[in-house]
């Protein structure tokens, strides 16, 4: 199996959302803003090279969506998905499985795209099952009035159509052991229902794609919720049992959001679980 780190793009989000009831006075102190209060965010995807697989975890916001709708996120850098994933002498058509943390339209919209002269949308990835799970499709397909912004139809519905989606079971308690892609997933509701978090066993060690369930490493704190979680006190008990396991067994934390870390380790300590070590992908997937 290898691993490697495909930047989707960078782009900015209100710190104070961001951060929810945390004060600024506190969380600029690990995640500076600017002068319009906006935080640098990245689109850090995870590709995954396995036997006869090639699987991409989320893909970022695509680039279909309109000149005014991307002036609302101050995308930054030249960092893209084709350039990364042509850094490793990979195409999007070599793709055969998207996964999708959740169906939010900075996680998916690159999945679906506009054809050459622009008339309809198709599948970015034209080889590739997209795997979400019946729970959060149908949360993303029928959204609450919170998240319909979140959940854009034309991200969405286009895979459907194309007749590549597909499921993963739910399990009885929130880890799905053996996975159709061969890596387990925590299943998390507080940020949205059923998020995935994928844990891919690499070289005897745990690498867990953190999706929103840890956005930067200055979310470590239980509290440090954001206020685009839609059930913030259950997502407040997830971190804990997550972030507690993670220092029981030394996981690797991928972080998908922070623009600044890449992947970093949490221990134990007298104020809750906290940060132990700070990795560049290339430390760990080399």
């Amino acid at each position: 199996m290898n691993l490697f780190p495909i930047n989707a793009g960078n782009f900015k989000l209100d710190g104070g959302a961001m951060f929810g009831v945390v004060p600024k006075s506190i969380w600029q102190k690990t995640n500076p803003a600017d002068a319009n209060n906006m935080i640098d965010i990245a689109s850090r995807c995870l590709l995954i090279e396995d036997a006869n697989r090639l699987i991409l975890i989320d893909n970022g916001m695509g680039n279909k969506q309109s000149e005014k709708f991307f002036g609302y996120y101050y995308q930054w850098g030249d960092f893209n998905l084709d350039s990364s994933l042509k850094q490793y002498g990979f195409h999007r058509d070599d793709i055969t499985d998207v996964f999708l943390t959740h169906l939010h339209f900075d996680h998916c919209g690159g999945s679906i795209q506009w054809n050459k002269d622009k008339t309809r949308l198709e599948t970015a990835f034209k080889n590739a099952h997209f795997w979400s799970n019946e729970n959060h499709w149908k949360w993303a397909t029928e959204p609450n009035r919170r998240e319909k912004a979140s959940f854009l139809k034309e991200n969405i519905l286009p895979i459907e159509e194309s007749g590549q989606l597909k499921f993963t079971t739910l399990p009885e308690q929130n880890i799905l052991e053996g996975s159709p892609l061969n890596f387990d997933i925590f299943f998390a509701d507080g940020h949205t229902e059923k998020q995935m978090i994928p844990l891919i066993k690499y070289k005897g060690n745990t690498i867990a794609f953190m999706a929103d369930l840890l956005p930067t490493a200055g979310h470590l704190p239980l509290p440090y919720v954001m206020g685009y979680d839609t059930r913030p006190l259950l997502t407040l008990n997830e971190k804990e049992t997550f972030l507690n396991m993670a220092a029981d067994h030394n996981f690797y934390l991928f972080l998908e959001h922070d623009a600044h870390n890449e992947i970093i380790t949490v221990r134990h300590t007298e104020k809750g679980v906290r940060l132990k070590e700070n990795f560049k992908t290339q430390d760990i997937f080399n």
